[in-house]
């Protein structure tokens, strides 16, 4: 590995960040056009299953952070969750200003749902790849993960 005083490693395919990029940009779209019959965009579903992943009573704040996106964005497809009756705003128990998320019973339904949907999109994406391959490639991404946030200086996400 390149550190910050040594030479710039030569990569054996120059186009991997692009690849990567059509790649995420291709398995989102996958699922966007899957979930679609259920009333989904991308932003309602990304929200849903990013609050999954980091667990219900989460504040807006840190979802936002999460998806990488502003929090007025945020708090659109939250108010549209809200008004499906699939997620609720609960005031955190020691800070009265911020909001925490959680699932509706109807919402629990709609994950479920959306899971299933995801499920097969990722097994169709990876038909094919063995296990192996898989299990390669994600500690692959996760050590490139681990490099960028090192070199931004960011934490690396560790929900997943």
């Amino acid at each position: 590995m390149a550190g910050k005083n040594s030479e710039p490693r030569k990569l054996n395919n120059p186009a991997m960040g692009w690849l990567l990029g059509r790649v995420f940009r291709l398995w989102r779209s996958a699922i966007s056009q899957s979930v679609k019959p259920m009333g989904m965009t991308e932003a309602r579903w990304s929200v849903m299953m990013k609050l999954r992943t980091l667990g219900e009573g989460v504040s807006q704040h840190t979802l936002a952070s999460e998806l990488g996106i502003e929090l007025p964005s945020l708090n659109r497809t939250v108010n549209q969750l809200v008004e499906l009756s699939l997620v609720e705003r609960r005031e955190h128990p020691s800070d009265k200003r911020c909001k925490c998320l959680w699932f509706t019973p109807a919402g629990n339904q709609q994950l479920q749902t959306l899971e299933m949907f995801v499920g097969t999109v990722r097994t169709e994406l990876t038909r094919g790849i063995t296990d192996e391959e898989l299990d390669s490639m994600f500690n692959v991404l996760k050590k490139i993960e681990s490099n960028a946030c090192e070199l931004l200086d960011k934490p690396a996400e560790g929900g997943l």
